[in-house]
């Protein structure tokens, strides 16, 4: 499908985890960005645990080891991809998703961001980041949401 003679989604970023939600939105995202003929690229965004380690706990061997995991997680979605066809540019970071998500998006230009979703339940809401701590806010391009099918 085109649209005035372009491709509708240029350049697609497929955010990824590892999660089930995660590999849905891979899987969803891939097989839109194949039929459009998309450039994709692949963001694994991971929370770090530093972040909540005390200092004395934070040891090279801990840093290496998050980064390894990091690594294989990244990896494991560019395999994926090329599995289904695709060729993927990768990036790992560690942080926030909702700064890191963003930033990405702008700097490769983004037609069309994919994320997977996961309900939460009302104890985690209260206790995650804000309403406005929100994507849609944050971004100039379209977004897709994925979500698993009901139970």
């Amino acid at each position: 499908m085109s649209w005035g003679g372009d491709e509708m989604y240029n350049k697609i970023l497929l955010c990824y985890d590892g999660t089930i939600e995660g590999r849905r939105a891979l899987r969803q995202g891939a097989d839109l960005a194949s039929a459009m003929h998309s450039k994709v690229y692949l963001l694994a965004v991971c929370r770090s645990l530093m972040t909540a380690a005390v200092p004395e706990g934070v040891t090279p061997e801990l840093v290496a080891s998050e980064q390894n995991t990091a690594r294989a997680l990244l990896d494991e979605g560019v395999s994926r991809l090329k599995e289904l066809g695709l060729t993927a540019e990768g990036y790992l970071i560690f942080g926030n998703p909702m700064i890191h998500i963003p930033e990405v998006a702008a700097r490769i230009g983004a037609d069309l961001i994919v994320v997977g979703y996961k309900p939460r339940s009302r104890l985690a809401r209260w206790w995650s980041e804000s309403d406005e701590q929100n994507l849609l806010t944050r971004v100039n391009c379209s977004i897709l949401v994925t979500r698993a099918a009901p139970q």
